[in-house]
Formats: structure tokens, C-alpha cells, sequence
């Protein structure tokens, strides 16, 4: 009974830190839509330059009074509402009532230290307020935690996305740990039916899109029953180096583009199978890669390699199996040190000129794809085979733990 007690009153603490952060989170976003909270959380966004550091000491110490406490304060309310259900409910037995209170304390370091920063006490904000802190980022946008270089493309990619403080759950859930708009996208394949449906889900969601195609003609998408001409620009396999100066001005890389010989397996078959699938998409990464330089770069640059799920399944075309599960197995060695994010498409079999028999609609994977890179999956499995849910995650781990530990 006793280490049950414990258990469910451990529990309840560290749900009531969720709800202050959830609660932190929400007062954000509102402040974003609703005019007079966003009086107060407007100084916010006057404090900053684009290396982080302040425009003016005197702004960044209102700031706090008009922003940080109040947000605080709102958290720390609601902690004491939580509180008092679990107590009056009798969810936790009368000697751990004390660690409902946790989501409280918590908070309360929070107005504390907004009060210090609002004071000017020296080295307040260093303490306390680390997500704004100057210097090179030196890690990728955080996945499940907010850092440094994930908060500030609130400020300077898009003040409409990444509202979390502390925890990118409510970003995850609304569809803001990713914002598209403005973002200038470059999808290879582009001539393909899943490259269209992309470009169509891309442009809808704000993105200026270039199509990349081996084919010499100008592609364009339909939406609401417009056609609409895309910037489109030829490549061809060997030739990579090319788009090097394109590259410099993309912020999101969609390698999308490849070839099914299906049950070929001449010489020539594997050749371009490999060139393909794998060499030619492994040459563009690196190409793009090197682009990734500043702290803006490093925040919003990504790549997403469609690598399939035959990484893990039959593909029942042995060569476009084993190049796209080469192609798989370099981005997931590359990315335990890429200078950007790099996302993977695990896609299941969509109908396609590849694949004519494929049971999902290349429209319906592209939506998929999309909605999930909003809510920063890194991995993105489409498909409707349970077992590529079970059997990808673990070999994505395994083999990123082998690389990590045999790789310099």
C-alpha cells in the first residue's frame, strides 16, 4: 500500500507540472490571437536581435513585468485549481498531499525569476532565462524539449508556431512544432505522383515550392480546380553539383525522387538502381548539407529523404529494396552529426507509375506526410502495415546507438 501511495502521489506530481506547462503553453498562443493579452506579451517580442541578444536593458526588464509574471502567475493559478481537485477528490493519501503542490513550487521559480530579471539583478537572465541566451546553437531544434535553437524561430521564423516553453507537447498536438509558411521547398521526383501531391500539400500550407525533375518540361499543380505553374528546374543523376547554388537558397530538401527495376537484376539494373535510389540522393544531402552555416540556417534548414519501408519489409523488388535500404542506412548514420534536421519517410506501397498496384493514394500519403512534419516527427511512417510501426523504431534506435558507438 505504501509504495502504491507513493507511486500515484510521484504520479500526480509530475502531472501537475504537465499542467502548468500546458496551461504556460495555451496563455501563449492566446496571447498570439487575443489583442489584450498580446498588449502584454507584445514587449516580448520587442527584446530581441536575431543573435538573441537585447535590443534594450530597460525593454527586457518590462518585458518581464508585462509578460513573464503575469504568464507565471496564470500557471501558478491554475496549479492551486489542480491542486484542490486531486485534494478535495482524495486522490492522494493525506501524507503525500504535499507533492500536489509540485506543479506550484514549480511554477513559483518561474515568477521568481522573472522578478529577478525584472529587478536587473545581475546575472538573473543567465540563470533563468536560458532559452535566450546569445552564442552558436549547438544543438538541432529540440524534439521533445524546447531549447535554444527551437524557441528562437518562434521569434524570428514564425511568431504564429512554436509556442512551447518547456515541453513541444501543445506545438505537437496544434500542428506548430514545424511552421511551412514562407519556407522555400525543394522536392525531387517532383514529376511523380507522390512529388505532386507534396507540392500541392506544401504550397496549401504557405511554402514556395521548386520541383526537381530529370525530365525537361515545366511541371505545375491543381488546386480548387486552378492550375498553378511551379518554379521547376532540371537535374540529371552524376550532375548533383549543379544545384549547389540552388541549394543555398532552399530551406527544406524533399529527396523524393526513384527507379523500380522490379525483378531485374542485370548489371545495368543494379547500377541504376544504386545511382538512383541511393548515390544520387546521398550526393544531394552532402551538397545541402555544407549550405547549413548560420544559427538560421542550423534552425530552419532540413532535409526529408523518402527512404520507404523497405528499409525494414520486402518491397517484392529486391534491387529498389536494398538501394533505398542503403539510402536508409546512410541518412541514419549521417544524421548522429547533421548540421539540420534530418526526417525520414517510411512510406508503405502508394499508387504510383513505380508502383501501379500500390493500395494508397499518393494525395492521401502527401497530407499524411505533412500533418506529421508539423508535429516534428522525425520519423514518419505512412503505411498500413502495423508491423513497419513496431520493427522501424527499433532499428532506427539499435542503429543509431552501433553508429554513434563505432563511428568518430
Amino acid at each position: 500500500m505504501f509504495n502504491n501511495s507513493l507511486i500515484i502521489a510521484g504520479a500526480i506530481a509530475l502531472i501537475s507540472i504537465l499542467v502548468v506547462e500546458i496551461v504556460r503553453d495555451i496563455y501563449h498562443f492566446l496571447a498570439h490571437i487575443w489583442q489584450p493579452l498580446y498588449r502584454l506579451h507584445g514587449w516580448h517580442h520587442r527584446i530581441f536581435k536575431p543573435d538573441l541578444s537585447v535590443k534594450s536593458e530597460e525593454i527586457y526588464r518590462q518585458a518581464n513585468w508585462y509578460n513573464d509574471l503575469p504568464e507565471s502567475l496564470v500557471m501558478l493559478f491554475f496549479g492551486v485549481i489542480f491542486a484542490q481537485l486531486i485534494i478535495i477528490n482524495g486522490l492522494i493519501t493525506e501524507n503525500y498531499q504535499w507533492l500536489v503542490w509540485t506543479g506550484c513550487i514549480y511554477t513559483i521559480t518561474y515568477s521568481l525569476g522573472a522578478i529577478a530579471r525584472g529587478l536587473g539583478i545581475p546575472y538573473a537572465d543567465a540563470i533563468t532565462d536560458v532559452t535566450h541566451r546569445q552564442g552558436e546553437f549547438q544543438s538541432l531544434p529540440g524534439n521533445l524539449f524546447v531549447n535554444r535553437t527551437y524557441h528562437w524561430r518562434h521569434h524570428f521564423d514564425d511568431q504564429d508556431a512554436y509556442f512551447c516553453g518547456t515541453l513541444t507537447f501543445v506545438d505537437r498536438i496544434m500542428g506548430t512544432a514545424l511552421s511551412l509558411k514562407g519556407k522555400k521547398i525543394a522536392v525531387t521526383g517532383a514529376s511523380g505522383s507522390l512529388g505532386e501531391a507534396l507540392m500541392t500539400q506544401l504550397h496549401q500550407k504557405g511554402a514556395k515550392v521548386t520541383a526537381l525533375t530529370s525530365k525537361p518540361q515545366e511541371l505545375s499543380i491543381m488546386i480548387d480546380n486552378q492550375t498553378i505553374p511551379v518554379n521547376t528546374v532540371t537535374w540529371a543523376v552524376d550532375k548533383e553539383g549543379e544545384l549547389k547554388e540552388l541549394f543555398e537558397k532552399i530551406d527544406i530538401l524533399i529527396i523524393n525522387h526513384g527507379i523500380n527495376v522490379h525483378g531485374d537484376k542485370s548489371p545495368s539494373a543494379i547500377v541504376t538502381s544504386y545511382q538512383v535510389n541511393a548515390f544520387s540522393g546521398i550526393k544531394m544531402m552532402e551538397l545541402f548539407l555544407e549550405t547549413v552555416q548560420t544559427n538560421r540556417q542550423k534552425a530552419t534548414k532540413e532535409i526529408w529523404v523518402n527512404t520507404s519501408e523497405a528499409e525494414v519489409n520486402p518491397a517484392f523488388s529486391p534491387l529498389y529494396e536494398l538501394s533505398k535500404r542503403t539510402m536508409g542506412d546512410i541518412v541514419t548514420l549521417r544524421r548522429t552529426n547533421a548540421p539540420c534536421i534530418i526526417r525520414k519517410l517510411i512510406l508503405g506501397p502508394f499508387k504510383s507509375n513505380l508502383n501501379p498496384i500500390g493500395v494508397m493514394s499518393a494525395p492521401w500519403v502527401a497530407k499524411q506526410i505533412v500533418s506529421l512534419a508539423q508535429r516534428d516527427f522525425r520519423d514518419i511512417i505512412v503505411t498500413i502495415n502495423p508491423i513497419t510501426y513496431i520493427f522501424f523504431p527499433i532499428k532506427e534506435f539499435t542503429q543509431t546507438i552501433y553508429f554513434k558507438l563505432f563511428t568518430k
